[in-house]
């Protein structure tokens, strides 16, 4: 099974295409700077794009 869920995630953006979108910026952003909204041992995934989804799911990324 998939951690976060497609559903849980979608829930909180609305739009399969703004979620990808957001989450490849994050991605690349943890990826440059390593900066992260939660604390390291709190992820799950340990690769970028799983960490994006994951501050998702947490409420940690507002979506305007």
């Amino acid at each position: 099974m998939i951690y976060p869920s497609i559903d849980k995630l979608l829930n909180q953006v609305g739009s399969k295409y703004l979620l990808v979108n957001i989450v490849s910026k994050r991605a690349h952003e943890i990826e440059k700077t390593e900066h992260f909204q939660l604390k390291e041992n709190e992820y799950i995934s340990k690769k970028p794009i799983g960490r994006a989804l994951e501050e998702i799911a947490n409420n940690k990324i507002k979506i305007h």
